[in-house]
């Protein structure tokens, strides 16, 4: 016990000086912080002393000598712990200013990157984007001869050209996050410009302005949904109008979708369409979804995009896909049925003279039906687009009903695990994609009026795909077009790099 005591007013002695020392250079209230330590170390060390009092036990005299060893083991390990705790909890005021400026100086460095590097917003938002950068080469020379209306459309001897296809910025966010049901209400913006001949009209122009609500709880996979979409927008017809940039396996659109040759269906109209699936396969292990009905149906202006309506007329449009009920590792997986409905009034002129007259409205009418399969690494699609069109005869004084048709089939193989969306879900670092390379073969049809000759145009394609990256893929397709209306038989290789954001 005289070693336990020995050892105390050594310890003693020791803060002692040490509180003369620093009297010497502190104020007053470090020396009474000093203190109040002193005092809790002291307190502690007389309880671990009275602790090893009550645990001693009567011995022998030869084992008296070993008892005190262990016994002054246990204090100098005892005071060599309360150091250790005394250096642990306790920082100097200047480590603990340091500390401060450090966070300080975090903080200012944090919130300067934010208003210098980063984009704010006053509501959740997304930027996407896709740029298509492409050369062409037609082994037959094109001309397009100017006429008295309009001289700006001439193309003299082209054989080649370097274009920009669908260049696109679009922003998408949430306007009301509904945490109990997942009725959200969410917005789509945006802007597009696309390859132009003869014309300097090539500034972006609006493509979509949606405001979309979720009618019915999205909250839960295995339940069906229901959105209200309005503002300008695609129309739900078919397959190829419908279907995005990174998703097209051809370079150039379906002969029906485009103006001019075709229906114009993938030119973007205003209105109001709903939206909705019902009786959804769920696979959770593999995070797949496929509704075994789907259908939209909507009401539009029927005159264009980014236009008010110019009679008194609305157009319909209402499409109804069947997918079987299979699930993910069926060979029955992702094949579906859609059938497709387009209706309305358009205005006719009569274009005879100096100036075009009005001359009462014309019946609009489009009827598709289409076929999807793709389970991979095999795949097929086919389209069926018939089109009926009022149109005013001048030498008659009539209204001419004219009938058309087109068909759209592609086949496609793929070589990769891209396209196995387990694959896609793995966690990777960095920028890692697994490479994949899509090889197919389109045939792509239109038959302009079917009650008249040379009105057809053929289109053969063959091509390749390879993705590169999550959103980047380069594509090379050889077309064979027979156009019977131009009087033309041609080749034409394009190469495209397309990339997104």
């Amino acid at each position: 016990m005289k070693q336990q005591f020995k050892c105390v007013i050594a310890t003693l002695s020791i803060l002692s000086a040490s509180i003369s020392l620093s009297h010497a250079d502190s104020d007053v209230q470090q020396l009474q912080q000093q203190v109040l330590e002193l005092e809790k170390s002291l307190k502690n060390l007389k309880g671990e002393i009275n602790r090893l009092k009550a645990q001693q036990t009567p011995v022998s005299k030869e084992g008296e000598p070993n008892q005190r060893v262990q016994q002054d083991e246990i204090v100098q390990s005892t005071n060599e712990d309360l150091e250790d705790n005394a250096e642990q909890n306790y920082v100097t005021q200047a480590e603990f200013q340091g500390i401060q400026s450090d966070l300080e100086n975090y903080k200012y460095q944090v919130q300067r990157e934010r208003d210098t590097k980063t984009a704010l917003s006053t509501r959740q938002l997304l930027i996407n984007g896709v740029v298509q950068a492409k050369a062409s080469y037609l082994d037959e020379a094109q001309r397009i001869s100017p006429n008295a209306k309009n001289t700006s459309l001439a193309v003299n001897d082209r054989h080649s050209s370097f274009d920009l296809g669908a260049v696109q910025i679009g922003f998408n966010g949430n306007l009301f996050k509904d945490y109990n049901q997942g009725r959200n209400l969410d917005f789509n913006l945006r802007f597009g410009t696309s390859p132009q001949s003869g014309t300097n009209n090539s500034y972006l122009n609006l493509l979509d302005a949606q405001l979309i609500y979720n009618i019915l709880p999205t909250l839960s996979l295995d339940t069906g949904r229901l959105t209200a979409t309005l503002g300008q927008q695609l129309l739900p017809f078919g397959q190829e109008v419908q279907a995005t940039e990174d998703l097209k396996p051809t370079i150039n659109n379906a002969l029906f979708s485009l103006p001019g040759y075709g229906y114009g269906l993938a030119m973007r109209e205003v209105g109001l369409v709903l939206r909705g699936d019902a009786f959804p396969t769920v696979d959770y292990g593999y995070n797949y979804r496929s509704p075994m009905l789907s259908y939209a149906f909507g009401i539009v202006n029927g005159n264009g995009a980014n236009k008010s309506d110019d009679n008194d007329d609305k157009n319909f449009v209402g499409r109804l896909r069947y997918t079987l009920p299979a699930e993910y590792n069926s060979w029955l997986r992702e094949l579906s049925f859609g059938v497709s409905w387009y209706q309305g009034k358009s205005n006719l002129f009569d274009l005879s003279g100096a100036e075009a007259s009005f001359a009462g409205k014309g019946d609009v009418l489009r009827k598709g039906f289409d076929i999807y399969y793709n389970h991979h690494p095999f795949g097929a699609t086919y389209e069926y687009v018939q089109g009926e069109d009022d149109t005013f005869v001048h030498d008659t004084g009539g209204i001419y009903n004219r009938k058309s048709e087109s068909h759209t089939g592609t086949l496609f193989w793929n070589f990769g695990e891209q396209f196995v969306k387990g694959f896609r879900n793995q966690g990777r670092y960095d920028d890692w994609w697994p490479k994949s390379y899509q090889s197919f073969y389109r045939f792509d049809k239109i038959n302009r009026d079917k009650h008249a000759d040379n009105q057809s145009i053929d289109i053969h394609s063959l091509g390749l795909n390879a993705f590169f990256a999550e959103t980047t893929k380069f594509q090379l397709n050889l077309n064979h077009i027979n156009n019977e209306i131009t009087h033309q038989k041609y080749n034409e290789l394009v190469a495209q790099f397309q990339y997104g954001f």
